[in-house]
Order: structure tokens, then C-alpha cells, then sequence
């Protein structure tokens, strides 16, 4: 039934469930599996370009990490992890990166780390799951 499945993935907890939700539904429907981590925190206003920079390679190599550990855990269980890193904002940025990657289901978790702001804000997955193009599923 599913052919291409996406995983946003941050590292949290949620996200670590909706990996292992990932890497099961990719074993059942011999489906394609990607996992996207975007990089919501770069800086907007810097004193030099020198700033930004920096903060761009630390956020590179720390989302490396993770897409790097996600895809170890899929592998061990016999699964290809494909690996996607944008900028951005994060709920747009899934949305985007679905639609033009032409998946079929996209993978999220209940809680990520938005923390306090989610109360006030709505969470990423309920703003993904508004706006998708592809069936949601929001693991809890």
C-alpha cells in the first residue's frame, strides 16, 4: 500500500517512536524510507557572516548525528534509511519536503521538542497533519 514514507525526525522521543513505527511499516509494505531533520534554530540576525556560518556547521553536524544514529537503527534492522537535512520551519518545511518527494505517508511524533510554545502555538504534528498532502501518521 505504501511505496515512499517519510520520518520527521529530531531526536526526541516522539520521533525515535515514529522511527521504529517507520522502520516496521517500510519491512511490511517493502516500502522506501527517508528520514527528514530540519534545522529550525539557524540565526536570523548575526553581527558577521563568520556567526552564521558557525552556527550553520554545528547545526549540520548535529542533525548529522542523529539522521547518522537513525540510520544505524535501521539497519540493524535489515532497513535502508534514506536522509534528508533542510533549514527552515519545521511544520512547512515536512509539508514541503513530502509533497515534492512524492511520499505516500509521513511519519511523526506526538511530542518533539517544541516544548512550552506547542500549549500556546499548536504542536508541529497537528500543523503537519493540517496541511499534508499524504496520509499522517502521528505516533504516540
Amino acid at each position: 500500500m505504501y511505496k515512499k514514507i517519510l520520518v520527521a525526525y529530531d531526536g526526541s522521543d516522539g520521533a525515535n517512536k515514529a522511527l521504529k513505527a517507520g522502520i516496521n511499516l517500510a519491512k511490511v509494505h517493502q516500502a522506501e524510507l527517508c528520514a527528514l531533520a530540519v534545522q529550525e534554530k539557524l540565526p536570523r540576525f548575526s553581527g558577521t557572516i563568520d556567526e552564521v556560518q558557525e552556527e550553520k556547521e554545528f547545526a549540520d553536524q548535529h542533525h548529522g548525528k542523529l539522521l547518522e544514529a537513525a540510520r544505524a537503527q535501521a539497519q540493524e534492522a535489515g532497513i535502508e534509511l534514506k536522509t534528508i537535512m533542510c533549514p527552515g520551519h519545521p511544520a512547512k518545511t515536512i509539508v514541503q519536503v513530502a509533497k515534492e518527494g512524492k511520499f505516500d505517508l509521513m511519519l511523526i511524533g506526538h511530542t518533539g521538542l517544541s516544548g512550552v510554545w506547542a500549549a500556546f502555538l499548536g504542536t508541529t504534528a497537528e500543523k503537519v497533519s493540517r496541511h499534508a498532502s499524504c496520509s499522517v501518521l502521528i505516533v504516540r
